[in-house]
């Protein structure tokens, strides 16, 4: 049960997707390990220098930034107690993209602020993490570590990778949530998450939980590596005059052989925002029950210390009027296992669906660094 639940945060399952199943031997520094009980810490830091042009509206910017993810430190305990291993996690995401707007002000984003009792039944998680709906899609991108679309690259947040070209977001959300032991290749996880107002006004309410739920499925077919998955979730919110029903499913498999690994996701939803369902973005228009669909392919091949990445993904929403596309070239260097060097253009485009205008065409090449323990 050494190091558990960092194994099972988000964080470990990304940097595990983006480095390779051996970055969980030296994803966290252990801190102490005695009578069962166990401490760490782990810790990613990155920065890129970005140059965008956006003809569309005629901006040319150079910055440094952060890429797709935040800089962190977590904190991992374990406790063996008889048959149960007793966990928690609680990660710091913060940004360096304040540099000029509050340098001495940074905001700190806990993402991950759980517990987790584990035995022979699987795991029980209760408190904040990130959710089961497009968790897969997102943890299995081959540019998690790279920069992707430029949606906040004149904002203090971090780039949105192919969040809105692709999937949309798992939003860290207060849960209570069961995971099945592995069943040959098979798990199961299911859980309870605080419910967004999508209809605020008089008499707003959410009479159950959101529900979200994963399927996924690994195994190993003659020497190919096969990883699928379905996800989904569902919530009702109403007021005096409206309800609406939100809903989403993703979706996806990855195969991988001798260095070449070749993925495909998607996902379809309705009455639900699909970047994230956030209630900050209600005034902006989420209140309907409107579709929304993505999709994302594609594909690597690792020789030596060097990962070539090739990616292309569409969202397509009714609900914010938006037509969105972003194909990607990556090249990623394994300096050390804990030190990566990135390089990659990107070619961003959105389209306001209602009036046909080109609201976005950005290319961006963003060159950075990413160091973790």
């Amino acid at each position: 049960m050494k190091n558990n639940n960092f194994r099972k945060s988000g964080l470990a399952i990304a940097m595990m997707a983006a480095m390779g199943a051996s970055a969980g031997a030296n994803a966290a520094i252990e801190l102490y390990n005695e009578d069962g009980t166990s401490f760490s810490v782990d810790g990613y830091f990155n920065a890129f220098y970005v140059n965008r042009d956006d003809k569309a509206n005629d901006v040319r910017n150079s910055d440094v930034k952060m890429g797709f993810l935040p800089n962190t430190i977590g904190f991992n305990f374990s406790k063996e107690m008889g048959d149960l291993t007793l966990g928690g996690r609680s990660s710091f995401w913060s940004t360096i993209n304040d540099s000029l707007q509050s340098p001495t002000d940074t905001a700190i984003d806990v993402r991950q602020l759980y517990a987790t009792v584990d035995g022979s039944f699987g795991q029980v998680l209760i408190g904040k993490d990130f959710g089961l709906y497009a968790r897969s899609n997102i943890f299995l991108d081959e540019i998690l570590m790279g920069f992707g679309s430029p949606n906040a690259v004149t904002g203090a947040g971090v780039s949105f990778g192919n969040i809105r070209t692709g999937y949309p977001y798992p939003n860290p959300s207060a849960q209570i949530t069961y995971r099945t032991p592995d069943m040959g290749g098979l798990k199961v996880a299911a859980g309870i998450f605080e419910p967004a107002n999508t209809t605020p006004g008089a008499q707003s309410e959410q009479s159950a939980p959101r529900f979200e739920a994963e399927v996924t499925y690994s195994a190993d077919l003659n020497g190919v590596a096969l990883t699928g998955w379905v996800n989904g979730r569902h919530q009702s919110s109403e007021n005096a005059t409206t309800k609406i029903d939100s809903q989403g499913v993703g979706y996806g498999v990855k195969a991988s052989i001798a260095g070449i690994s070749l993925a495909a996701s998607g996902f379809t939803s309705k009455g639900d925002v699909p970047i994230l369902i956030n209630e900050a973005t209600i005034p902006a228009g989420l209140a309907s029950e409107e579709d929304a669909d993505g999709y994302l392919v594609q594909a690597s091949y690792t020789l030596g210390a060097n990962r070539f990445v090739l990616s292309y993904g569409e969202t397509d929403s009714d609900q914010g009027d938006f037509e969105t596309e972003n194909m990607s070239v990556a090249v990623f260097h394994d300096v050390n296992s804990n030190f990566k060097l990135v390089a990659e253009y990107n070619m961003f485009e959105e389209e306001r669906k209602s009036t046909g205008v080109k609201t976005e065409d950005a290319n961006t090449l963003a060159l950075g660094a990413v160091v973790m323990f």
